[in-house]
């Protein structure tokens, strides 16, 4: 596949595109994570989500780790071709390092931040080390 797709995309100047995961059929929003030409390239060869972690200086593919891979069913950007937006199938429905569903697991309430969703694995069962 020829990539001159990835020439259409505003890259920031360090390379960069926010990417945001939200569920294929829920419409929930399960996370952001950054990618860089080769992690989208990758994405799309592989109809799974590839990232850049920027912590990590490194290409990250989800579920590598923990199992929870997502399976990607269709890739969009935004008007400004600034935002990667993935579809995606979220094996074993957590995304969330923490165990969770999504990383969007608090919510503003009366000036302070709740938690609204539960655990759905210990992180300490995900990942072994």
């Amino acid at each position: 596949m020829s990539e001159a797709w990835l020439d259409k995309l505003n890259w920031q100047t360090d390379g960069l595109l926010p990417a945001i995961a939200q569920d294929a059929v829920s419409g929930r929003v399960l996370m952001v994570a950054w990618m860089n030409r080769e992690a989208l390239a990758l994405t799309a060869q592989k109809s799974e989500a590839v990232y850049w972690s920027r912590s990590r200086r490194k290409l990250w593919h989800k579920g590598e780790e923990s199992g929870h891979i997502q399976k990607v069913c269709e890739i969009r950007t935004d008007c400004d071709a600034d935002v990667i937006l993935l579809q995606i199938e979220q094996q074993g429905g957590i995304a969330c390092h923490t165990g969770r569903e999504s990383c969007f697991f608090s919510r503003l309430e009366e000036g302070q931040w709740q938690v609204v969703d539960a655990v759905l694995k210990a992180p300490e069962e995900i990942y072994k080390r």
